[in-house]
């Protein structure tokens, strides 16, 4: 008789204020008697952070490391290794909720434990408030109407593709500052587009910062921010 395998569960935790997870989520956390989260090495885990206060204090924990910035195939076998434990704990029949901040499928960490094990063990995702619906709230300024195209772009793409995106889109979100903020700052000024664009950083968070796009320092962009460029158009 084969082993009952456990269940997986990838719950976003949304941007950072607490209070922005869905109440399905927070439901399946408190059950689950194993919860996993991802972190930098020297760093606490966000996703850990924002749902701390619900945790119920019994459960097993499991911290994970998805360092960036990696060569494919040299990510795959450290990513492999990282989300090994999760696996064992399946095997074992256990339940594991793993924590990805804002939506576990949009540019989430929790993706790479999907690929790896959502064929051998039963998955559901349960979705979360991601940084896109919260950073334009946080602004006050609304993001598209009726028939706009929204475009969210990666900071890290050279030069010349956030242009010709940008040119082609109504509205947009440039996600994944940190270094490259001044590449996009030089490209918004040169497309004309500095004056509707909107910077934000840590949205929905205690440390959330509004500051006017030229007054941002690019040393100290982190790696949770956000620039917002809504529709010129109004209906």
């Amino acid at each position: 008789m084969s082993k009952i395998k456990g269940r997986l569960y990838g719950i976003g935790v949304g941007p950072g204020d607490p209070e922005l997870l869905t109440l399905k989520a927070l439901r399946l956390l408190r059950a689950a008697p194993v919860v996993a989260y991802q972190s930098a090495t020297d760093k606490e885990s966000v996703a850990r952070a924002i749902v701390a206060q619900y945790l119920p204090g019994n459960q097993i924990e499991v911290l994970f490391h998805l360092p960036r910035a990696l060569e494919p195939e040299k990510a795959k076998s450290i990513y492999d290794n990282e989300i090994q434990p999760i696996a064992d704990h399946l095997a074992a029949g256990r339940d594991v909720v793993v924590l990805c901040e804002g939506d576990p499928f949009f540019y989430g960490s929790f993706m790479y434990v999907f690929t790896r094990l959502s064929e051998e063990y039963p998955t559901e995702v349960i979705p979360g408030v991601s940084s896109l619906m919260a950073c334009p709230v946080a602004l006050g300024v609304p993001f598209t109407y009726y028939t706009d195209i929204l475009t969210v772009l990666p900071a890290p793409l050279p030069a010349e593709e956030l242009t010709t995106h940008l040119l082609m889109t109504d509205a947009a979100a440039i996600m994944k500052l940190g270094r490259h903020f001044t590449k996009v700052r030089d490209i918004l000024h040169k497309l004309g587009l500095a004056s509707r664009a909107r910077y934000i950083e840590r949205a929905s968070t205690s440390q959330q910062r509004i500051i006017p796009l030229d007054e941002v320092d690019p040393d100290k962009v982190p790696y949770f921010s956000m620039i917002v460029i809504p529709t010129k158009n109004r209906l």
